[in-house]
């Protein structure tokens, strides 16, 4: 059996972040392992720029962002293991898992950290109707093919969804000389960061339709068009308001999933709302001395996100090896209330909260001129202004620890209010 004091799952931009930070604290014997057949996670896909700008305070691609950070762990020769499946995770920290080199592993570790990332959304999913022809895609699976393996998935192409990828992959596909003729998106608003509908759509004149979803996929062997139409209220189809679009690809670009399998096989809660498992603020899951960090806890705007959190994540590991964490458990919850879908982290010792505490939440809906306001039980602690709020742009909130750390109290919740 092989031992090591850290173990990270995931050799992306999450989990080496994580283990370097882990390393600058103290700890030396550190195991990454990566599935794919090598480090970097999803941003080796990810070519285009705008990663950086906070870590680094400059824009790079999303090669050259992994790549900084693969060539800082290798200069610290932290161990890591690519071409490698994790199969499983105990809660007593052992891992399972498998390469073409070493064969079959069981490797125990004092402390583990999941970085596992997320998961696209399938067809499956949501039940287009229609056959199941070629050239229906995930947007990142087309990503992949584009940019890494030398493929065009189409010519004439739709968009389901409005998340980020699909909106990079409007652009990327018009630029390859592909035609998008549409991004279609079941809800009021768009899922992804209002720059990206800029520079991606309006900047290539490609039509955004809101209120729509596809109702009919065509083609046998391969797509031949796809029809969509507008949606009421309880996003049911309006009869007479069908376009029809002669089309050999979609694309879905419909939600990410935290990648939770060996989370929960592990035992720690997951948390309905995100799909990720359930934090506290040192971001330690309900497994004792089991981690998690990135997309995997929840999925994020920004790679600079993930990593600050993950760097959070890194030093956390090092007291809790340490013995520098305190295990007491009879903190407070966080808790979404009106207009707030979610918040990470779930459970807060204060005890472990250095200067401040850092909140995530995303919202239900778009908002305008509202406020933020966080209340202690009953008590408010703190008001924020905001004249916009949207779901697909992740909210930060930061909360001096002294506002908090006198006060007896079990719920933290934050709602969405109209000002005053």
């Amino acid at each position: 059996m092989l031992k090591y004091d850290v173990v990270v799952i995931g050799g992306g931009p999450a989990g080496l972040a994580a283990a370097i930070e882990a390393k600058n604290d103290g700890v030396d014997n550190i195991l990454v392992i990566e599935r794919d057949k090598e480090l970097g996670g999803i941003l080796q896909q990810c070519i285009h720029n705008g990663f950086g700008l906070h870590v680094f305070k400059e824009e790079l691609t999303g090669p050259e962002y992994a790549e900084r950070f693969i060539e800082e762990l290798k200069s610290m020769n932290i161990e890591y293991k690519i071409n490698t499946m994790v199969l499983s995770l105990t809660e007593d920290k052992t891992v399972h898992a498998i390469n073409p080199k070493d064969g079959y592993m069981t490797i125990q570790a004092r402390a583990v950290i999941l970085a596992m990332g997320c998961r696209e959304r399938t067809a499956g999913a949501i039940n287009i109707p229609g056959t199941r022809p070629s050239g229906v895609f995930t947007a990142g699976t087309a990503q992949r093919y584009i940019n890494m393996d030398g493929y065009m998935v189409g010519k004439r192409v739709v968009i389901l969804g409005s998340g980020d990828i699909g909106l990079i992959m409007a652009r990327r596909l018009t630029l390859e000389g592909a035609k998008v003729l549409a991004v279609v998106e079941l809800m009021p608003f768009s899922g992804g960061l209002t720059r990206n509908i800029v520079q991606c759509l309006d900047d290539y004149n490609i039509p955004l339709y809101l209120n729509h979803t596809v109702i009919n996929v065509k083609g046998n062997h391969r797509l031949e068009g796809v029809t969509i139409a507008k949606v009421d209220d309880k996003k049911r189809p309006i009869p007479g308001t069908e376009i029809d679009y002669d089309c050999d690809t979609l694309l879905l670009s419909i939600g990410l999933i935290p990648e939770n399998e060996l989370t929960a096989g592990a035992g720690a809660e997951i948390d309905l709302r995100t799909s990720g498992p359930v934090v506290n603020e040192s971001m330690e899951t309900t497994v004792e001395g089991v981690f998690a960090c990135g997309n995997v806890v929840h999925v994020h705007d920004l790679v600079d996100f993930v990593t600050e959190e993950s760097k959070r994540a890194g030093r956390s590991v090092a007291k809790y090896i340490k013995n520098q964490l305190s295990n007491n458990r009879t903190g407070f919850e966080t808790k979404g209330l009106e207009g707030v879908s979610y918040i990470v982290p779930q459970k807060v010792n204060i005890d472990n909260v250095d200067k401040n505490l850092e909140l995530f939440l995303r919202v239900s809906k778009v908002y305008n001129h509202v406020k933020l306001v966080i209340k202690a039980d009953q008590e408010t602690v703190k008001e924020i202004k905001k004249r916009h709020l949207a779901p697909g742009e992740m909210e930060h909130i930061i909360l001096a620890k002294a506002l908090l750390e006198d006060k007896n109290f079990k719920n933290l919740t934050v709602e969405v209010k109209e000002e005053d």
